[in-house]
C-alpha cells in the first residue's frame, strides 16, 4: 500500500505474500516514451557487459593492431611476413597481436613455421578470424579498421581498466582544503547565524545536548556539516605517441588516460587531450564528454619523433583564459628531437606556459639522463611533479595520484 507523508512526498511499504500467485497481467503504459537498444553502441556495450568472450577477443584484436600502429589488417600480408621472415613480423605485429589473431603462442608459431602442414593451419585460422572481423563490421572490405572496430576496442579498453583499478582503490578523491557551501559534507562545526537548516547535523547536536544534560537542543548545541569545495579543474592529458612508444607502453598511457578521464569527469572536472609525435596528431578541448575522450584515446597510433614545444604551444591554445586551475600530464619516453634547439625552445614555451597559469607535470617512461635532467627543468619551471617509471603497468595509478594532489 501507499501512505501519504508529507505534501509532496509518498511512502512506500511492500510486503510480501508468498500463498498469492499470479493470475492475470496487464500492459504497463510508459509515461515517458519507449526505451530502444537499436543503438550500435549500445548494441556493443551490452555485448561487453554480458561477458560475450568472442566480443571481447574481437575488440583486443582491433585495439592490439592500433597500438602496434597499424591502420589496416591484411590477412595474407600477415601470414606471408610469417613465412618469409618471422622476427620482423613479430615486431611489426606484436606478441599479443599474433596470438589474437592466430590462436597460437608466437614461440609455438616460430618453431613450427616452416613446417608445410602447420602453415596452412595457420593460414586458414588468420583467414578465419579476420572474416569475422569483416561480417560483423569492425573491419572494411578494404581491411581497414571501422569506426565501429574502434569503437568496441575503445569499450573493451575501459572496462579492462574499470577491473583493473577498481578492486585496488586507485580512485580517491581530490578536494580543496576551503570550506564550500555546496561541496560535500565533511566535518562539524558549530552552527552560525547564515547556516542552512538542512546542514544541520541532527544526530551530532543531539547527542551534543544529551551529553551536556540539556532537555531541549538549543542553538549553541548545534553542529552543521562543513562542506568542502571541489573546485573546478582543467586538465590535459598529452601523450607522446612516437614510434618508439609502439605496443605495451602505449596501451598502458591509454587506459591511464581513460581511467584520469573517468574519475576527473566524475568529479566535474573538464579534461582535454593532445596526442604529439613529429607533430599535434589529435587536440580535443577540456571536455565532459567521456564518449568522445574514450574513442580519441582508443584511435591513439604510434608512429614518428617527438615534438614538445608544439604540445605546449597547443596547450595554452586549448585551455580557456579563466581564473581556474589548469594542470597539463606529459607522458613521454623521449625528450624534444625537433627544432634547431630542441631543449631551449621546449623550456622556453614551458615557461611561456606558466605564465599563463598552466601547471605541468612529466612521467617519463625509462628516461636517459638527459632527459631526465631537461624533464626536471620542465616540472621546476611548471611547478608540476616528476614521475620516472620503468613499470609501465603503474601509469595508471601515477596519473590518478597526479592529479589528486591538485589544489
Amino acid at each position: 500500500m501507499l501512505r501519504k507523508s508529507g505534501k509532496k512526498s509518498l511512502e512506500r511499504v511492500v510486503s510480501f505474500d508468498t500463498s498469492v500467485k499470479l493470475k492475470d497481467t496487464k500492459k504497463i503504459e510508459e509515461l515517458a516514451g519507449k526505451l530502444k537498444n537499436q543503438a550500435e553502441e549500445e548494441k556493443l556495450m551490452h555485448s561487453v557487459l554480458e561477458n560475450d568472450k568472442k566480443a571481447i577477443k574481437d575488440g583486443k584484436i582491433i585495439m592490439e593492431a592500433i597500438n602496434q600502429g597499424l591502420n589496416s589488417f591484411t590477412p595474407d600480408l600477415m601470414f606471408q611476413q610469417l613465412v618469409k621472415n618471422y622476427s620482423v613480423a613479430r615486431q611489426i605485429y606484436g606478441h599479443s597481436l599474433m596470438k589474437l589473431i592466430s590462436g597460437y603462442n608466437p614461440d609455438y608459431i616460430k618453431k613450427n613455421i616452416n613446417i608445410p602442414e602447420f602453415q596452412k593451419e595457420l593460414k586458414e585460422k588468420i583467414e578465419k578470424n579476420a572474416d569475422e572481423l569483416k561480417e560483423k563490421k569492425l573491419i572494411t572490405n578494404e581491411n581497414t579498421i571501422s569506426e565501429k572496430g574502434i569503437e568496441l576496442a575503445s569499450l573493451v579498453m575501459y572496462f579492462e581498466e574499470l577491473d583493473n583499478i577498481t578492486p585496488k582503490g586507485l580512485f580517491g578523491e581530490r578536494i580543496h582544503k576551503k570550506a564550500f557551501i555546496y561541496g560535500d559534507k565533511d566535518d562539524f562545526r558549530n552552527f552560525k547565524s547564515g547556516d542552512r537548516y538542512r546542514d544541520i547535523a541532527i544526530k551530532k547536536s543531539a547527542k551534543l545536548a544529551i551529553r551536556r544534560g540539556h532537555k531541549n537542543l538549543g542553538e549553541k548545541d548545534l553542529k552543521v556539516f562543513e562542506r568542502q569545495a571541489k573546485g573546478q579543474s582543467y586538465i590535459i592529458y598529452s601523450l607522446d605517441a612516437s614510434g618508439s612508444m609502439k605496443g605495451a607502453k602505449i596501451d598502458a598511457c591509454k587506459r591511464a588516460g581513460i581511467a584520469l578521464a573517468y574519475k576527473a569527469i566524475n568529479e566535474k572536472d573538464k579534461v582535454g587531450l593532445i596526442v604529439f609525435g613529429s607533430e599535434i596528431k589529435e587536440a580535443v578541448e577540456p571536455t565532459r564528454d567521456f564518449k568522445l575522450l574514450l574513442m580519441e584515446i582508443a584511435k591513439i597510433r604510434a608512429s614518428r619523433q617527438t615534438d614538445i614545444v608544439a604540445t605546449l604551444k597547443k596547450a595554452i591554445e586549448l585551455f580557456p583564459n579563466q581564473d581556474i586551475t589548469k594542470h597539463l600530464i606529459l607522458i613521454t619516453d623521449a625528450l624534444p628531437t625537433i627544432g634547431e634547439e630542441p631543449e631551449n625552445e621546449t623550456l622556453k614555451e614551458a615557461s611561456i606556459a606558466r605564465n599563463n597559469g598552466i601547471t605541468i607535470s612529466l612521467i617519463g617512461i625509462n628516461l636517459n639522463e638527459k632527459g631526465r635532467k631537461l624533464a626536471e627543468k620542465i616540472v621546476e619551471i611548471g611547478r608540476g611533479r616528476l614521475y620516472v617509471v620503468r613499470d609501465t603497468e603503474k601509469i595508471d595509478k601515477i596519473v590518478l595520484e597526479d592529479y589528486y594532489s591538485l589544489d
